[in-house]
């Protein structure tokens, strides 16, 4: 059972990493005049009104038996423009707030792993301070992911929203032509690996941070 602690502890950090992310959302465009996710329960940590049965129950625990790293997604926050007061702007905010709030998140969760090296509380030789360790560690990990993997300006991913808010002219005109094509192109940089080879060098900084 101990050898699927991990998995299981990925399991909820990743639960818990998509709630603050859609809860974020969904507080952001409240606080910019829209109530329709909160209206829907969404300015919430709790999981629930957040689930998307593939994206956050299945496909995370198909990844468990897999014996692979967990990662997941959650429902879309659902935002109606016409009730923003500078939707261009307010919008590009919406956007911005998922991924900051999971690198604060893990922002957090470094200066508390840190300081449990620093007092000498960690390592502790398999003890309930360990467990909590390997918590930070993923809250750490999973949080930077999912904040990276969103920031890819792609849609439906939340740097297109924040794009499209920094593009003017003839440059937002392109950008939105290729809009309706940005699955196929979000494939294409998993396939080719453009993702991990931007990942892996910020990956190796917070273990270097980490001292792992």
């Amino acid at each position: 059972m101990r050898e699927y602690l991990p998995y299981v502890i990925q399991f909820a950090v990743v639960m818990f990493a998509i709630s603050v992310h859609e809860a974020a959302h969904a507080w952001t465009a409240d606080r910019f005049g829209d109530p329709t996710a909160r209206l829907q329960g969404r300015v919430t940590l709790n999981p629930v009104p957040h689930i998307d049965l593939i994206g956050t129950i299945i496909f995370p625990l198909l990844l468990v038996f897999m014996g692979q790293p967990v990662f997941g997604w959650a429902k879309p926050v659902m935002v109606n423009p016409y009730n923003l007061r500078h939707p261009r702007r307010d919008h590009m905010y919406i956007a911005a707030a998922g991924p900051v709030s999971n690198l604060a998140v893990a922002i957090s969760s470094t200066v508390l792993f840190l300081i449990l090296k620093k007092t000498g509380l960690y390592p502790a030789n398999g003890g309930v301070i360990d467990i909590v360790a390997v918590i930070l560690f993923y809250l750490i990990v999973i949080n930077v992911f999912l904040a990276l993997f969103n920031l890819i300006p792609v849609p439906p991913l939340d740097g297109s929203g924040i794009l499209e808010g920094l593009l003017y002219g003839e440059a937002l005109r392109i950008y939105l032509s290729i809009k309706p094509y940005g699955f196929i192109i979000l494939i294409g940089v998993i396939y080719l690996g453009i993702f991990n080879y931007i990942a892996s060098p910020v990956f190796r900084l917070i273990r270097a941070v980490l001292a792992l």
